[in-house]
């Protein structure tokens, strides 16, 4: 029988490819938009056969109205409180009335399940939400991908093409760091949707490197020896991400403000993946760093 899966977020760079993936596996797709949603953002989701519903996000029954009959719903939203806790309460309520059988949270990020709460705002309403989540009579499961690999290509202190350096923090020059590229995360999380037998989390990473890794990757892919630097003790660059914090205030209502950002960060070096589900769907092609490195750095 033919699966019809919901996304929410389809018209979001992540949920976009989430649902072409699930598209190529014969799913009956439905993305959820908000009616004000620009045309040009839902077309390609048109284009690969996706169904587009115009829903008000905030109307509980027209959402339960909309899911009657789906498989999964899949929540790859991005946003504050507002979004991460308020939004998906809303669509976990309707997916309940709804009587559909699975969630899959907007947890696309390291596992937090670990870390210490107060380290990392982000993870801190994911954590909440998935606290309500838990105690909800649904089976969930969580795809934590680590860092999307995209941020190697943005002048970050791990990889900083400008400055031709690889930094980072402590001793941590061969702590393995989690990657996994957007089209690998939605290639998972698509086949994940369509497993009914899903665990309730999945760890997964397209590659996991060292900085003195990415080193090698990147003398590989360039000729060049890039700087190789511990930039701060992990001490020091907590309690940096703590004041840059209290002198931003505003950076609270920025879903990536600079404080945040480097919370991203910190969390790459105190936790990663030890248990990967790379293996649970043997028909998906896993990227490799060099390859990833190759693709923008020559």
């Amino acid at each position: 029988m033919q699966k019809k899966i919901i996304v929410f977020g389809a018209t979001g760079n992540l949920g976009n490819r989430i649902t072409r993936e699930l598209r190529q596996r014969g799913a009956t797709v439905e993305a959820i938009v908000r009616p004000t949603t620009d045309p040009e953002k839902t077309k390609t989701l048109q284009q690969s056969g996706a169904v587009i519903q115009e829903v008000d996000l905030n109307d509980v029954n027209a959402l339960a109205q909309t899911m009657v009959g789906s498989h999964c719903v899949v929540s790859a939203l991005a946003g504050l409180g507002e979004v991460i806790i308020d939004l998906q309460k809303k669509i976990l309520e309707a997916a309940l009335q709804a009587g559909v059988p699975r969630f899959i949270p907007s947890d696309f990020c390291t596992d937090y399940t670990d870390l210490v709460p107060g380290e990392n705002r982000n993870f801190d309403l994911r954590r909440e939400f998935r606290a309500h989540l838990d105690g909800m009579p649904i089976q969930a499961s969580s795809v934590f991908n680590g860092a999307f690999a995209d941020i190697l290509q943005y002048n970050t202190p791990i990889l900083n093409q400008k400055d031709k350096s690889i930094g980072y923090w402590g001793d941590k020059a061969d702590w393995k760091l989690d990657f996994t590229t957007m089209d690998d995360t939605a290639a998972f999380t698509a086949e994940v949707a369509l497993d009914d037998q899903s665990p309730r989390d999945l760890q997964i990473a397209s590659f996991q490197v060292s900085p003195r890794d990415l080193w090698q990757d990147v003398k590989v892919a360039t000729d060049q020896e890039f700087r190789l630097q511990s930039l701060a003790s992990l001490e020091d660059f907590a309690a940096f991400i703590k004041k840059q914090r209290a002198d931003y205030p505003a950076g609270e209502g920025e879903l990536y403000a600079k404080w945040q950002q480097g919370q991203y960060m910190y969390s790459m070096f105190t936790t990663h993946h030890t248990q990967l589900a790379n293996e649970r769907y043997p028909n998906l092609t896993w990227t490799n760093s060099l390859d990833f490195i190759q693709s923008f750095l020559r």
